[in-house]
């Protein structure tokens, strides 16, 4: 018994290991949508937009139109093919967070780049780190944070995949991060690619604030 449990230990350290320093093969994203009301954010409006000054807000807050908790376990969906790098319950003013990583074409220099998109204060996860996702699949639904705040997406684009959670580790630079709406704006229809691409996983450090499921 003691035997078996060491070696499942083993196991377990070193599928993390081999994870927290792999490229993991996904589908290229053939186009980004909105990650509610797919694919238009249907019923959907920005309650509060990117701002990278004082006072900073890394990404957007998306509400149903109905406002307060009308959208409370609405559907969250991926914006883009990829594969699920976070997806954990840091509790805080995050509650629970997936981070998806992408591989896309970029239009202007013709080669392959890689995004992250954050999904925050989720109710509950339908994914795992891990699994690869597609363009508009459900990954989890509206969540409050406990009642924290009214139910809201916060949704984040990055070209930076060393940020993690550590989102002061960067400099608030449009280099760093994307602004959602004009980054899938400029992406919405992609060339379908039919050869996966490789995306780097282990790029951002743990994050000390993590409580568990």
């Amino acid at each position: 018994m003691k035997q078996l449990l060491v070696a499942s230990l083993f196991v377990i350290t070193f599928l993390s290991s081999s994870w927290l320093h792999a490229e993991v093969r996904v589908e290229v994203a053939d186009g980004f949508d909105y990650p509610v009301g797919k694919p238009n954010a249907d019923k959907y409006y920005k309650a509060r937009g990117m701002r990278l000054r004082t006072p900073v807000h890394f990404g957007e807050d998306w509400n149903g139109n109905g406002g307060g908790n009308t959208d409370l376990n609405d559907p969250i969906y991926s914006c883009a093919n990829g594969v699920v790098i976070f997806a954990y319950d840091v509790r805080g003013g995050w509650g629970r967070v997936a981070i998806i990583r992408h591989a896309y074409r970029d239009k202007t220099t013709g080669k392959i780049k890689h995004v992250d998109s954050l999904y925050g204060h989720l109710r509950t996860f339908m994914v795992k780190v891990g699994d690869k996702v597609k363009r508009g699949q459900q990954i989890g639904t509206m969540g409050n944070n406990r009642g924290m705040y009214p139910a809201h997406l916060h949704f984040e684009i990055r070209h930076n995949l060393t940020i993690g959670m550590q989102r002061e580790s960067v400099a608030k630079t449009l280099t760093n991060w994307a602004d959602p709406t004009t980054f899938i704006k400029a992406n919405r229809k992609l060339k379908k690619e039919w050869r996966n691409a490789s995306v780097p996983t282990g790029t951002y450090k743990e994050y000390k604030g993590f409580k568990g499921l």
